[in-house]
């Protein structure tokens, strides 16, 4: 479907760019406020995806799938919006839905904030693997590197967070 679209975009349509746009919008802010950890910057790098995706989409191999090839432009563009940024605000953790228990939400808040506490060698792998999905080879092509490192630094981050985690599980456990 994505090639389709891109077909339609390449020959000047404009709603067919708008479908690819509301296809990925949601989750791409989502993956870049996971990656800058500010709402803000987040829709910058979004919004700047967008455009880049938009001037250099001749550029784009259909034979390969697109989503890696977009990820991999939105994580290029979060790294530059933090290299640019010297002082990055944490996010207040996202607003969890209503409906989970207050249990279910500090279990999340603690694991994001976990994951957020890892170094980005280690996070934003760990984000693209769990948050988004993607395969070791998918997330090799995103960052640009060997996937046997991608399978390292995954490794290493879920050792990581299993230490930071352990203590908090162990906090749960005696107040049961």
């Amino acid at each position: 479907m994505d090639n389709e679209l891109i077909g339609k975009i390449l020959d000047g349509d404009k709603h067919a760019y708008r479908v690819l746009y509301d296809k990925y919008v949601d989750n791409a802010i989502r993956t870049a406020t996971a990656i800058t950890r500010n709402r803000e910057f987040a829709k910058d790098a979004v919004q700047e995806t967008f455009i880049r995706v938009y001037k250099n989409l001749n550029k784009y191999n259909p034979e390969q799938p697109f989503e890696p090839w977009f990820y991999r432009i939105l994580t290029n563009e979060c790294n530059r919006i933090l290299k640019k940024e010297s002082k990055i605000t944490l996010i207040n953790n996202y607003d969890q839905e209503s409906r989970l228990s207050e249990e279910s939400k500090e279990s999340l808040i603690d694991l994001y904030d976990s994951i957020q506490s890892l170094k980005d060698k280690y996070r934003i792998p760990l984000l693209l693997k769990y948050l988004k999905g993607f395969k070791e080879k998918e997330i090799a092509e995103i960052l640009d590197m060997n996937v046997n490192t991608v399978k390292t630094r995954l490794f290493k981050g879920r050792n990581m967070l299993k230490k930071v985690l352990q203590p908090i599980e162990d906090g749960v456990n005696h107040h049961e």
